[in-house]
């Protein structure tokens, strides 16, 4: 019996699966757009389990990453678009033709040459993308809507940037933010629903070019501040608890008393 690949079984268990007449109801009623949010969530599965330094976690949240792929390739397949070795060649394809110091002639001195040559095959690509589509190029190109809006914001101003549209200094950068923020302000005592929420998308976007300009990661900012929320709530609750009360039994001067126990106890 020849040796049939782990890739090679998985592809089988998912065609098995798809099989109109004997698979399962759940994977044959499935289309692309019923699993892109299962993709999207794996993906996250796999960042979580990194952050955790868990490595069995890692592996198998890797293979339900891979799940996902072979499921889209499946679909793919099944209306004749293309099948799972299509989408392995184009990445194949695509890694060596974005590594040419690598695969050819050329010479890349470090990694932030390689960086800058990797954006340029990219934007290389976009633009060629753009002429056969028949409309002229943006610096925007190729940045997916459906990007979590914190993420789509860094990578939108990053382009922006790249293209010369950005602050000569950091304190032109606090200033928007701090523009921005009056006039967030003012939306809210007009009490103006829209308004407030458009300046609120704005007082996030500057918020975002600050973190730029500042070098940090907005995402990894975000997710610190959310962490010392939630060990700061806990102690709270761990306070509250201790008087016999939850939360919502403490008067909210109390309340406050303890929150900045919490900041002093947990940093």
């Amino acid at each position: 019996m020849p040796h049939v690949s782990s890739i090679d079984r998985l592809i089988e268990i998912m065609a098995r699966l798809r099989d109109p007449e004997h698979g399962c109801p759940w994977d044959v009623e499935q289309d692309f757009a019923s699993i892109a949010p299962y993709t999207i969530e794996e993906a996250y599965e796999v960042e979580d389990a990194i952050r955790r330094g868990d490595r069995e976690d890692l592996r198998d949240e890797l293979g339900d990453l891979l799940l996902q792929v072979v499921f889209h390739a499946r679909m793919a397949q099944e209306e004749g678009s293309f099948g799972f070795d299509g989408v392995v060649d184009a990445i194949c394809d695509k890694l060596v033709r974005r590594h040419p110091h690598v695969f050819g002639d050329a010479t890349i001195e470090d990694a932030d040459a390689q960086t800058r040559a990797w954006e340029e095959q990219k934007r290389v690509e976009r633009e060629a993308r753009a002429h056969a589509e028949g409309r002229e190029p943006s610096v925007l190109d190729g940045v997916p809507v459906g990007l979590p809006a914190l993420m789509r914001a860094r990578k939108l101003r990053s382009r922006a940037v790249r293209a010369g549209f950005r602050w000569r200094e950091i304190s032109q950068a606090l200033d928007k933010l701090e523009e921005e923020v009056a006039e967030l302000r003012e939306a809210v005592e007009s009490k103006d629903a829209a308004a407030i929420e458009h300046e609120l998308g704005d007082v996030l976007f500057a918020t975002v070019g600050v973190a730029q300009d500042t070098g940090h990661e907005p995402e990894d900012a975000v997710r610190s501040a959310l962490a010392r929320f939630e060990a700061r709530l806990r102690h709270v609750e761990g306070a509250a608890a201790a008087r016999g009360q939850t939360l919502e039994q403490v008067p909210l001067d109390d309340l406050l008393e303890m929150w900045g126990r919490a900041k002093r106890d947990t940093g």
